[in-house]
């Protein structure tokens, strides 16, 4: 497969993308109506992951390796803003919603890499 600039740039894209959204995923994790806890970081990832997921299998590299590449991007996006984040600020501390988060990236990254892989292998055959 040839890369041309159009691709690079839209996996450029993605990737500051996913950044930003993990950025914005960990700011209202914490979020607190009230005494109310709305961990709405968790919606957040529901939602983009698998979208992330499906523009670089189908748009960007259609491979299971491009697949592949936006969960562990945000995996290591999570561990380094939520460990080592702006200002040395811990925004990933040792709650539930913290757990909730990565279980709930954790869970929507495999969901859709593995609808990607399935429908890559389709297209093979």
């Amino acid at each position: 497969m040839r890369w041309d600039l159009d691709r690079i740039g839209l996996a450029v894209l993605l990737l500051v993308v996913s950044v930003l959204l993990v950025g914005f995923e960990l700011m209202f994790q914490m979020l607190y109506i009230g005494p109310v806890p709305v961990p709405i970081g968790t919606v957040l990832v529901v939602v983009s992951l698998p979208w992330l997921v499906r523009v670089s299998a189908t748009e960007v590299w259609p491979s299971v390796a491009g697949a592949a590449a936006p969960i562990l991007i945000w995996f290591l996006g999570v561990l380094l803003l939520g460990l080592f984040g702006p200002g040395s600020d811990v925004l990933l501390p040792a709650t539930w919603q913290s757990l909730l988060l990565l279980f709930a990236g954790a869970i929507a990254g495999v969901v859709a890499f593995r609808r990607q892989a399935e429908r890559i292998a389709g297209l093979r055959t």
